[in-house]
């Protein structure tokens, strides 16, 4: 009697096969009766998957049919999940390549008024927001990171599980989580506005609104990676008679500082693209504003929004602009996360290389 485990096997790739006389099946007969994408695709996946447990189960047996069916559900959720990702970033980078040039991110954009010739020249640049956003950003982060590394070891180090602080801080970190980002925005001019007085625009107001935003994030992510440190490491640093101060600075965070610089990247991806609190607490600006504390600034995903939102007199040059901002801030996004990956490769333990 043959082994239930053992029986048949289907040719390697037999659910790309499968895959594909689907595709031109359903195709055939979508012509016929009037093709449409989304249903394409839609017949399509539904005939490859009857098909494929047929004959996996016809060849195989009834479990590799099952796990087949499962896997290829997997797949198809996980391009599902992508694709919005891929079609945003062949977008951007389509209608944003042609205006992302040397000129554009070195010199400030804006009208230009020529009194010998009575012309307005837009001159396109996106300067004042690359300034803008890594000033912006970078304060925030100077805020948000120490508070919410500082908070995830007392949760994790010092605090008691039962302990009223620690439920406290916990509550309301879930809280600041669900925040709405223009609330931050709202909070922090508020804020100033009480402080400083009416139309207190300034970017060290949109720093207090992203911290807002990035100290939950950072929390949660390094109270994570500070729990996956093994507690014998510990043991074993307290059994040689080391305090709980050197215990966390030589041995807990260097084991988890990975994750820690991941949790902070994630931080400040979440916050670098934010539009709405930046929009309220600092406004925005076609003039080169470098300090932080006084007047307006600018941000690149704030001037892709103004671009489409308030276009000047070349709405085509407006539109390119905000295209161009777009793509400039994923690929600062990307400079940023390659960054974090070399620095905690160099900072990582010798043992986890």
């Amino acid at each position: 009697m043959a082994n239930s485990l053992t029986t048949g096997q289907l040719p390697r790739f037999v659910e790309f096969y499968v895959l594909a006389g689907a595709l031109v099946v359903t195709g055939g007969a979508m012509m016929l009766m009037g093709f449409n994408w989304g249903g394409w695709i839609f017949l399509s996946l539904v005939v490859y998957l009857i098909v494929l447990a047929a004959l996996s189960t016809i060849a195989e047996n009834r479990r590799k049919a099952v796990d087949r069916i499962v896997r290829s559900l997997v797949s198809i959720a996980f391009l599902l999940a992508i694709a919005p990702l891929i079609s945003t970033l062949v977008t951007i980078t389509m209608k944003g390549i042609g205006e992302l040039n040397w000129g554009f991110i070195t010199q400030t954009g804006g009208a230009v008024f020529d009194p010998t010739t009575l012309k307005v020249t837009i001159t396109a640049g996106a300067l004042q927001a690359i300034v803008g956003t890594l000033e912006i950003t970078g304060i925030a982060a100077l805020m948000s990171i120490p508070i919410g590394i500082l908070t995830s070891i007392y949760l994790v180090e010092y605090a008691r599980p039962n302990q009223w602080m620690a439920k406290v801080v916990t509550f309301l970190v879930d809280v600041m989580t669900g925040i709405p980002s223009i609330i931050a925005g709202l909070f922090a001019f508020s804020l100033f506005t009480l402080l400083v007085g009416p139309k207190a625009f300034s970017g060290f107001s949109a720093s207090v609104a992203l911290s807002v935003l990035m100290i939950p994030i950072v929390v949660r992510s390094c109270e994570e990676m500070l729990r996956l440190v093994p507690h014998d490491l510990r043991e074993a640093s307290f059994a040689l008679g080391v305090s709980r101060y050197s215990t966390i600075t030589k041995i807990v965070l260097p084991t988890a500082i990975a994750g820690i610089i991941t949790g902070v990247m994630l931080a400040i991806a979440r916050v670098i693209g934010e539009t709405a609190p930046i929009f309220i607490a600092a406004s925005f600006t076609d003039n080169f504003n470098s300090n932080p504390f006084s007047g307006p600034m600018q941000t690149l995903p704030v001037l892709a929004y103004t671009g489409y939102k308030f276009p000047g007199q070349d709405i085509a040059a407006s539109n390119a602009s905000a295209w161009g901002a777009a793509l400039l801030l994923v690929l600062i996004v990307v400079i940023l996360n390659l960054i974090a990956r070399i620095v905690a490769r160099a900072f990582a333990p010798k043992g986890a290389r």
